[in-house]
């Protein structure tokens, strides 16, 4: 289990646990230094991407390391400039040749190819967003949150909070500029997409609105989506502040969780019927602390661990695999603690 942080404690930086997906229990056995704010972290075939979120300090930039998988430690390969401030997610493609970086306050996506070691080429592509919307305070300029490959690995998709869009791109690692426009989602003016998650079996995905908290469900055929449902993550009778955060599907493709901060701070759960694709709020669980920015169910779908920002704890729920429900089952006491990724022991 790899950890990206915020560093302006006393974070030491990425954080490498070895986490037991039959018991729940982790345990730490290596921190790699030398990064400033490794907010987003991602791990494929024995290499982990991070990006330093430098809020205008530092220019933006991602880390490229080897990983062993046999004792946890991380073995920094390159670090380049990614063309954007505040890059705040990334994402490797199916073939590994190139990873993806959204750019926050930079509004844009750059994407990366990489070397025979998974170091990261500095030849890299660029695109910028333009526009804004309706919100004056968080909608002033374009506002990437994130950089997702489809399943099928042909588009690359690109939630813009600053826009209300997502962008659509189609991708072909074999081309000297992968990128090209293939479309958009247009979303409710003022609704802020944030973050997008895929069915594992079926043409449905599930975008994660962060500013009006609501989660659009669509019917998806390549690069042309059709919402069939938006629906909000809090319970009946909530009104205090919302703010939509994370967005996942279990393996199964059962179940939807989302994580909400703001005044609720809890995990949304959701059946998800297998015909139409719509969800149905069937629980809504504490974080057991603030700001759960990001959380992930593990690979054998037993736990769900959630990164709880403002109080410096990782939460893990026992899952229940049959009916989707959560119980508190432990938690981790980290540095705040922004992003989690798995990769199997060797």
């Amino acid at each position: 289990m790899i950890v990206g942080t915020y560093t302006q404690t006393d974070s030491k930086g990425i954080y490498v646990y070895k986490f037991d997906s039959n018991t729940g229990k982790s345990i730490l056995v290596s921190t790699q230094g030398g990064i400033k704010n490794p907010s987003f972290v991602t791990v494929h075939n024995g290499n982990v991407y991070a990006v330093s979120e430098t809020h205008g300090e530092d220019p933006g930039s991602v880390s490229a390391y080897s990983f062993n998988e046999e004792n946890g430690r991380l073995t920094f390969l390159n670090n380049l400039p990614t063309g954007g401030d505040d890059p705040c997610y990334a994402e490797v493609d199916a073939t590994g040749n190139c990873v993806a970086v959204a750019n926050y306050s930079g509004g844009s996506v750059s994407l990366f190819k990489t070397g025979p070691r998974g170091e990261l080429l500095e030849d890299k592509q660029v695109i910028q967003h333009h526009g804004n919307s309706v919100n004056k305070e968080r909608q002033d300029a374009p506002h990437v949150h994130e950089s997702v490959f489809s399943p099928d690995n042909k588009f690359l998709l690109t939630p813009d909070l600053g826009t209300d869009k997502v962008m659509i791109y189609n991708f072909d690692p074999n081309k000297h500029q992968p990128l090209s426009k293939a479309g958009e989602i247009v979303c409710e003016p003022g609704s802020g997409p944030r973050h997008i998650a895929f069915h594992p079996k079926k043409n449905f995905a599930y975008l994660i609105h962060e500013l009006n908290a609501m989660v659009s469900v669509y019917h998806y055929k390549g690069s042309e989506f059709k919402e069939v449902q938006n629906e909000k993550t809090w319970p009946h009778g909530f009104s205090g502040k919302k703010d939509g955060a994370e967005v996942a599907v279990s393996a199964d493709g059962k179940f939807l969780y989302t994580s909400q901060r703001g005044d609720q701070n809890t995990i949304a759960i959701f059946s998800i019927d297998q015909e139409t694709g719509k969800i149905k709020m069937i629980d809504d669980v504490s974080v057991n602390g603030k700001g759960p920015r990001f959380f992930m169910i593990d690979p054998a779908g037993n736990f769900l661990l959630v990164a709880n920002q403002q109080t410096n704890n990782i939460v893990v729920f026992k899952r229940d695999v049959s009916t989707g429900l959560l119980t508190k089952y432990n938690e981790i006491s980290i540095p705040i603690p922004v992003s989690i990724c798995m990769t199997p022991v060797k």
